[in-house]
């Protein structure tokens, strides 16, 4: 007779103090249930927080790099260099402008997109008028990913985007609260897009923010996010005098509302601790995993600072997906719940143009995410580390 583990373990679990119903209790009293103040005073709360000059909420991390492309020009007819590894939103956000992904390989190492790969690339696609060899399409920009809360190498990015004379967008949906070089994600002056979902270490619901170092760009994203009009409702109320909009852009409903902004700005106050709880975690993890031949942990380079730990991946040394995929039914039965490798956006079937990444491929063929949040007890932790250790044998971690 089968016996049923007593653990269910899910591979992630928003914190909420209880708090927040006060304040989106607050914001229905108020009567601003769609975008108003407490929208401007989560925008503020971020900027501070992320030493952003600017930040604009928006619906979703996906509508903010929709967003991110239009606000820099970025359309048909145009080319945006990213990672295939990384959730389909990041290639999706360029296609929604017109433009065309373009996917340079990962540094196996950090799990974003190599610098070097990157240089490359260009180097052998375009023109120095950054025309491509073949489709003729300009490119424009770079969007790099902060995988998992992993900064990636900003600088070299820079210097990258300076010699070519293009822009440098961030994805920054798993980042919040993770600094490159003792800074916080934010703080780079790049235009950059964070993610509230709920498998993020603080949540909304749903729910995005663009993060911008030029008023410019910031007065531009406004604009989009609220149907092309020249002045926001909000912005309209609090008006001394009648004030009429206009509309000069095709624009979108990429909106915030007041009761997410509530939400926000109370798991705003508690995103330090959930950072700390979330690191502690990992350490007992990667002193657990450190020690089996049969798997490999990340140990980022000496820019990342600060790791956030949105989420906790391990990587068969050697094997393959049918590996892989044999581990994770074992820690299934035991009550542990994990995830797949990300998926390589260039293999999925709207992307597919028979294109290879050997690092990228390798990786996700290999890998796993493990349960890692703020409400794991000492008891999961360690049920979570022995079931890995009992799961990954050297029988099933074989090629």
């Amino acid at each position: 007779m089968e016996t049923r583990s007593p653990y269910n373990i899910p591979i992630a679990k928003p914190f909420f103090t209880g708090n927040e119903a006060e304040l989106v209790q607050q914001a229905l009293n108020s009567g601003w249930v769609s975008q108003g103040p407490l929208v401007e005073q989560f925008e503020q709360a971020i900027a501070t927080y992320t030493k952003a000059n600017y930040a604009v909420a928006t619906s979703s991390c996906t509508t903010s790099l929709h967003v991110s492309m239009l606000i820099h020009g970025i359309g048909y007819g145009d080319d945006v260099i990213c990672p295939s590894y990384s959730f389909i939103a990041t290639a999706n956000g360029i296609r929604h402008a017109g433009a065309q992904p373009q996917f340079v390989d990962i540094d196996p190492a950090t799990l974003n997109i190599d610098p070097a790969a990157t240089q490359a690339y260009i180097e052998a696609n375009y023109t120095t008028e950054m025309l491509h060899k073949l489709s003729g399409n300009r490119l424009k920009a770079i969007l790099i990913v902060h995988q998992i809360g992993i900064p990636a190498d900003i600088d070299k990015f820079a210097d990258i985007a300076k010699r070519f004379g293009l822009a440098i967008i961030e994805d920054s949906a798993c980042a919040l609260g993770s600094k490159y070089k003792n800074q916080p994600i934010g703080a780079s002056g790049n235009t950059g897009a964070l993610s509230f979902h709920p498998r993020k270490v603080i949540t909304t619901g749903e729910g995005g923010m663009l993060l911008l170092g030029q008023e410019s760009l910031a007065e531009k994203a406004r604009i989009y996010r609220a149907h092309g009009a020249s002045i926001s409702d909000f912005a309209r109320h609090k008006s001394s005098s009648t004030v009429y909009e206009s509309y000069e852009v095709i624009g979108y409903n990429y909106r915030m509302t007041d009761i997410q902004a509530a939400i926000g700005l109370k798991q705003l106050e508690t995103l330090e601790n959930l950072i700390e709880q979330r690191r502690t975690i990992a350490e007992a993890y990667n002193k657990a995993f450190a020690q089996l031949d049969e798997l490999e942990i990340i140990c980022p380079p000496e820019y990342v600072t600060r790791w956030n730990y949105q989420s906790y991946p391990i990587r068969l040394t050697r094997g393959s997906v049918a590996s892989r995929d044999a581990i994770m039914q074992l820690l299934h039965d035991k009550g542990v719940t994990t995830r797949r490798g990300i998926p390589p956006i260039h293999k999925e079937p709207v992307y597919d143009q028979g294109q290879t990444l050997p690092q990228t491929e390798s990786v996700s063929k290999r890998s796993l995410f493990l349960p890692i949040f703020a409400q794991l007890t000492e008891d999961e932790i360690r049920h979570i580390i022995d079931s890995v250790k009992q799961s990954c044998l050297p029988t099933v971690c074989a090629t």
